[in-house]
C-alpha cells in the first residue's frame, strides 16, 4: 500500500518559517508576519506563492540584497496621502504599514493613497487587500515585478507579471477578493510542465525567437504570454507606472524578481484604501454586497459546473480545509523545507 502524504499542521509550520527568519535576523513580529503570508497561501491554495518560498527570502537576506530590519522612512507625509522609502526592507512588513496607513488615513479622510518604494516582494497582494476589506474600506493594491513577458509586438522580457489586487467586505460571506497577475499562466506552471516532461499548451509562451512553443524549457528562456493578448500588455503598465514609476521606485527591466536570490529587487507598491462609510452606511453596503453575491449564484449553471464562485470564495473554503485537515505540500516543497532545517539547525521544529 503506498505511503499516503503527511498532513502537516498549518500551526507547526507557522512556527517553524517564523523560527528560520528570527535566526536570519528578522524582529520577531516581522518573522511572524512573513511566515503567516507564506502559510496563509498554501492554506488558500496557492501553493505557488506559499512556504516553497520560503527559501528565496532567506537567501535575499544572506546576499545582502534584503534587509532583515525594516526601516521605512516618509518621505512625503500629506493628509491622504503618504510615501513610504523601504530602504530595501521586508516586502511584506512595508506592505503591511501601507495597509494600515491607508485604510487610517481613509478613515479620516474618505480615501487612504500609500506608495512604496525600494521595497521587496511581499507574497500575495490579496493578504493585505483582505485586512483593508475587513476594516470597512474597498482596497486595491498594485505591485511590480521583474520581467516575465515583452511589450506588445516586442520580443525582449522587460515586463513583470505586475500582480494586483481589490478587496471589499461582503456581508456575511467571505470578503470579495480579486488577485491576480497580467501573464495568461503562472510562470510555476511551466517549470512544472518541465520537471514532468510535458508539452505546454500553444499560446501560454513564445520562444527566445519570438516563436510559438511547446516546450517548457524554450517558455522559461523566452517569454509568456500576457493574459488576452494587449489587454494583459496595458494592465502590466499601468501596474508599473503607478508601482514604480510614480513611488519613484524601479521600473521594467530595473526591477528583479524574488527567485533571483543575489538582486536587489528595486520593487514598488501601491495602495488605495477607500472608507465605505464615507459613501453610504456600512451595512447598508454588506446587505448589497450580499444581494449582489445572491444574483450571481442565482443563474442557471453552465455545463460541468457544480456552482457559481465569486472572487475569494473558493480560497475561504480552502483556508477551512487546510485548517481542519492539515496542509499537503507537494514533495519537493517539503525536501526544500528539510534542507533549509538542516541548514539552520531547526530540525526540531520542522513539522513533519
Amino acid at each position: 500500500m503506498a505511503q499516503q502524504d503527511p498532513r502537516i499542521d498549518a500551526g507547526r509550520l507557522n512556527a517553524f518559517a517564523a523560527a528560520v527568519y528570527r535566526q536570519a535576523g528578522m524582529p520577531e513580529a516581522d518573522a511572524a508576519l512573513v511566515a503567516d503570508t507564506l502559510v496563509q497561501a498554501d492554506l488558500w491554495g496557492h501553493q505557488s506563492h506559499g512556504v516553497l518560498r520560503l527559501g528565496w527570502y532567506l537567501d535575499r537576506i544572506r546576499h545582502g540584497v534584503m534587509s532583515p530590519v525594516t526601516q521605512p522612512e516618509f518621505v512625503v507625509d500629506a493628509g491622504a496621502v503618504a510615501l513610504i522609502d523601504g530602504h530595501d526592507g521586508v516586502g511584506h512588513v512595508l506592505t503591511l504599514q501601507a495597509t494600515r496607513e491607508a485604510v487610517r488615513r481613509a478613515k479620516r479622510h474618505g480615501v487612504g493613497v500609500v506608495g512604496v518604494r525600494m521595497s521587496n516582494h511581499f507574497g500575495t497582494c490579496m493578504y493585505y487587500t483582505r485586512l483593508g476589506a475587513l476594516d470597512g474600506c474597498v482596497t486595491w493594491l498594485t505591485s511590480n515585478g521583474g520581467p516575465a513577458m515583452a511589450p506588445w509586438g516586442g520580443r525582449q522580457k522587460i515586463v513583470g507579471t505586475n500582480p494586483w489586487s481589490v478587496a471589499a467586505p461582503a456581508g456575511k460571506h467571505p470578503p470579495f477578493l480579486m488577485d491576480m497577475a497580467n501573464t495568461g499562466v503562472a510562470r510555476g506552471k511551466i517549470y512544472l510542465a518541465r520537471n514532468r516532461r510535458q508539452p505546454i499548451p500553444e499560446g501560454w509562451a513564445i520562444d527566445r525567437d519570438g516563436a510559438p512553443t511547446t516546450d517548457p524549457q524554450a517558455a522559461i528562456d523566452g517569454i509568456i504570454l500576457p493574459m488576452a493578448g494587449h489587454k494583459g500588455y496595458a494592465i502590466a503598465m499601468m501596474v508599473d507606472v503607478l508601482s514604480g514609476v510614480l513611488t519613484g521606485s524601479g521600473f521594467l527591466s530595473q526591477v528583479h524578481s524574488p527567485y533571483k536570490t543575489a538582486e536587489k529587487s528595486n520593487c514598488g507598491h501601491f495602495m488605495i484604501a477607500v472608507d465605505i462609510a464615507a459613501f453610504q452606511p456600512l451595512a447598508q453596503f454588506h446587505a448589497r454586497m450580499e444581494q449582489y453575491i445572491g444574483e450571481l449564484k442565482s443563474v442557471p449553471l453552465a455545463q460541468g459546473h457544480d456552482a457559481v464562485y465569486y472572487p475569494g470564495e473558493l480560497e475561504a473554503a480552502s483556508d477551512l480545509a487546510n485548517r481542519r485537515d492539515g496542509l499537503l505540500l507537494p514533495e519537493d516543497t517539503r525536501a526544500g523545507l528539510a534542507a533549509i532545517a538542516a541548514d539552520t539547525g531547526l530540525r526540531n521544529l520542522l513539522p513533519f
